[in-house]
């Protein structure tokens, strides 16, 4: 269901009694958690319990597992999540009772007033850059607020309110939800076609991404990771605006590079020079060229708003990667499990090349679940294209999430086009199961990597317990 926008947005102060549905996702716990923080009376539900809905009950609010008219209580406010149905009860009571009805990005928007937004926008790496920017930007003291689309270690949270001036935003173009917000500042990592059961369209997709260039304000910057052609044909239109442009990426024509790039021991180290000067050395815990590109853009950021380069990259380095992206979950009789939420093919070639530097010797076995029917007919056959860099491959049933089964898109327009041999592509047996047969399918040495922005996640606990159960029992 699409919940419009209002015309005016107030601030969070002021909206009352605020009841979330779908508190326990990634965007809208990051509210809840800024709410509760600013002493706003917060309660909400979700479809299913989680460590992360006992965690926002901790912190004083009011959760129900499962949804119902009754939920809603003394509630002034109702801010629902993206995936929500017209045939919500929540949503049909809020309706009747005529209650303020806010989307996600107007939820998002509320807690943001009054302060310096810096919004990370881009197909890939948006989770990646925001978390290293608001690390940068507490490691150089300068307590910012933010929202980041998933939990992230080093920062022992999704979310904070801040004192200070900045409001590092995570902004998702998906539902177009980064044209409601009013920064002063932005990064974007690249534009790569993608949404477009939202979009319709590739140019489509591009332009959304130049009107929002258009609501940076005209006295902040804008920081473009210039090695993707998408996000540097931005620069254009920025600089029309009056934007000051600061151009990051490893290419030659970065003003802000990286060089002399040094994998080793599951982390990368670079050299950072601006404008033909060296800066230093940086050293990310997390492995890959694509979490190269996302710290020179969220380093860029934190320069511009204050932060030395010293404070910067020792944030970066305590930066140990968020929730779902190249995580490490464990490791038993000698194969190493990794969970990560790339469902785009260019996300899955990076997470492979990271992987492929991390298992050395060993083979890289991948189990892949599609991500939407849309998304697999536009772009199955270049994901499998992109998987074709693991030595096994493991291909599950699309999952749906917000939209119906289509017989005539299924996972097998993914492994058709895997280019390795038939007897290393298989398909994923039910997600129950598919810890037993991923066990079967490794051998010590091995890396194994879950990719998918669906329910697949949940294997690698399981996963990782039976390996351990092998290696104890041999």
């Amino acid at each position: 269901m699409k919940i419009e926008v209002p015309e005016q947005i107030d601030a969070a102060e002021r909206l009352g009694v605020v009841h979330l549905v779908g508190i326990g996702g990634a965007g809208l716990s990051a509210i809840a958690r800024i709410m509760l923080e600013r002493g706003i009376t917060v309660q909400g539900s979700d479809a299913a319990d989680s460590d992360l809905l006992r965690a926002l009950e901790r912190d004083g609010a009011t959760v129900t597992v499962g949804q119902a008219a009754d939920n809603l209580g003394e509630a002034d406010t109702v801010i629902a999540t993206t995936a929500v149905r017209a045939d919500n009860p929540e949503i049909v009571a809020a309706l009747a009772r005529g209650l303020r009805l806010y989307p996600r990005s107007a939820g998002l928007q509320s807690v943001m007033v009054g302060h310096d937004v810096v919004a990370v926008a881009g197909t890939h790496g948006k989770t990646t850059t925001t978390s290293m920017l608001a690390s940068a930007l507490v490691h150089a003291g300068l307590d910012p607020s933010y929202a980041i689309g998933a939990p992230v270690a080093s920062l022992g949270t999704n979310a904070h309110a801040g004192t200070g001036r900045w409001f590092v935003a995570e902004a998702d173009e998906s539902d177009g939800a980064f044209l409601v917000y009013e920064p002063y500042a932005a990064v974007v990592t690249n534009v790569d076609a993608d949404h477009l059961d939202v979009w319709g369209t590739p140019e489509a997709y591009e332009q959304a991404f130049a009107r929002f260039v258009d609501r940076v304000s005209p006295d902040g910057f804008l920081v473009l990771c210039v090695d993707d052609p998408g996000a540097a044909a931005l620069e254009a239109r920025a600089e029309g605006r009056g934007l000051r442009v600061l151009r990051a990426g490893l290419g030659e024509s970065a003003e802000l590079r990286g060089t002399d790039l040094v994998t080793e021991g599951g982390g990368t180290s670079f050299t950072v020079v601006r404008r033909g000067e060296s800066l230093g050395r940086v050293r990310l815990q997390v492995p890959g060229e694509h979490y190269v590109v996302d710290a020179l853009g969220a380093l860029g950021a934190a320069l511009e708003c204050g932060a030395s380069f010293a404070d910067a990259a020792a944030g970066l380095a305590a930066y140990t990667g968020a929730s779902r992206r190249m995580e490490r979950i464990g490791e038993g009789a000698g194969v190493t499990v990794y969970d990560s939420y790339a469902h785009h093919p260019v996300e899955i070639a990076g997470d492979l090349q990271a992987a492929r530097a991390l298992a050395g010797d060993g083979r890289v076995v991948v189990a892949f679940q599609p991500h939407l029917v849309s998304r697999t007919r536009i772009f199955g056959t270049a994901m499998g294209e992109a998987l074709s860099a693991a030595d096994v491959v493991v291909v599950t049933d699309v999952y749906l999430a917000r939209e119906d089964a289509d017989p005539d898109v299924t996972s097998a327009l993914v492994r058709e086009a895997v280019s390795l041999p038939p007897e290393d592509v298989h398909a994923g047996a039910d997600l129950e199961t598919l810890d037993a047969q991923l066990a079967d399918l490794a051998a010590e040495g091995d890396l194994v990597l879950l990719l998918g922005a669906g329910d697949i996640t949940t294997v690698g606990p399981r996963l990782v317990a039976r390996l351990r159960e092998r290696a104890a029992g041999s």
